[in-house]
């Protein structure tokens, strides 16, 4: 559910967002394609993918149409809201609301490739030609 600032009151558990990224991935599927998915890379029930998808319904998370004895689900939540949400939640509960804080963090624990660096670089020149000092 999100609040007026297009934010959730909670987080999807980690179980719901691996179901949301194959949603956001396929734009929408039946509980039998997302628990095939899944099983691919774990050990899972059908009948555990299917309460999960219910749950999701219910919580607002995804939308639920049923074809005939097929029931469709479709995310009602965007990705970039979910990680927006998630990362203003990090910085503000384990950085103390800093956000450089994060990004140091982030960039010493990580070996980031030249590609990357390229981008973080241009974000960086966006940034400063957005919000002259």
């Amino acid at each position: 559910m999100l609040t007026d600032h297009n934010k959730f009151e909670y987080f999807p558990t980690d179980a719901e967002l691996e179901i949301l990224q194959i949603l956001w991935k396929n734009g929408s599927a039946t509980v039998r394609e997302v628990f095939e998915q899944l099983a691919l890379r774990k050990d899972i029930k059908y009948t555990t993918a299917l309460k999960l998808m219910q749950i999701m319904h219910e919580k607002g998370l995804c939308s639920r149409v049923a074809q005939g004895k097929l029931h469709i689900y479709k995310p009602l939540v965007q990705d970039d809201q979910v990680k927006m949400t998630m990362v203003d939640s990090i910085v503000d509960q384990v950085f103390g609301g800093a956000a450089m804080e994060l990004v140091l963090q982030t960039l010493g624990n990580y070996q980031a490739t030249p590609n990357e660096l390229k981008e973080i670089k241009l974000m960086i020149e966006k940034l400063e030609k957005s919000n002259p000092s």
